[in-house]
């Protein structure tokens, strides 16, 4: 299975978006942190991903008879700008459903938390229209980049927690 059809499903996005920040973690644990999706379910799209090179089995333990074990995100995955450029019209709006149904599925994990607070946790879902020059549009997304780039080897401790960031863009209506 190549790297673009494994990103894009949106199980295998929770479960990549969980192992964020050199965090180990069985599948045990994953299940505990995706309630909604059944443990067979969480095992088979592990295995894919460990499969494909994306997860690194870094220990292993005997429990219960049975072998636990515990796994790494190898690097940042990210599909290769030549396979995102071969994306037909048709991918993109599969890719942009799977992303929706990813970021669903993890906003009401967390709305169904005991301690969910979204105005202490800047929970922020706001759409902005924005009239954009080309030059406007590079600077801006430029600017994106570095505040995020800045920030994403930052590794879990005390004072962190996890964010999902998930910024979508695109044009609405063109000037004319």
């Amino acid at each position: 299975m190549d790297t673009l059809t494994l990103l894009l499903h949106p199980v295998r996005l929770r479960i990549l978006h969980a192992m964020t920040g050199g965090l180990t973690r069985t599948t045990g644990e994953l299940c505990a942190r995706l309630p909604d999706v059944p443990k067979t379910t969480v095992y088979r799209h592990v295995a894919l991903l460990a499969d494909a090179g994306l997860l690194d089995v870094v220990d292993e333990q005997r429990v219960h008879g049975a072998v636990e074990r515990y796994y790494r995100l190898r690097g940042r995955p990210r599909v290769d700008p030549a396979d995102a450029a071969a994306m037909t019209i048709e991918d993109h709006r599969q890719a942009f459903t799977a992303a929706m149904a990813a970021l669903l599925a993890d906003f009401t994990t967390y709305l169904d938390r005991a301690d969910a607070d979204p105005t202490a946790d800047s929970v922020g879902y706001t759409q902005i229209p924005l009239w954009l020059s080309p030059a406007e549009l590079a600077e801006m997304l430029d600017e994106f980049r570095a505040g995020i780039l800045a920030r994403m080897e930052n590794q879990p401790s005390a004072e962190r927690g996890l964010y999902l960031l998930s910024p979508i863009l695109f044009p609405i209506e063109r000037a004319e």
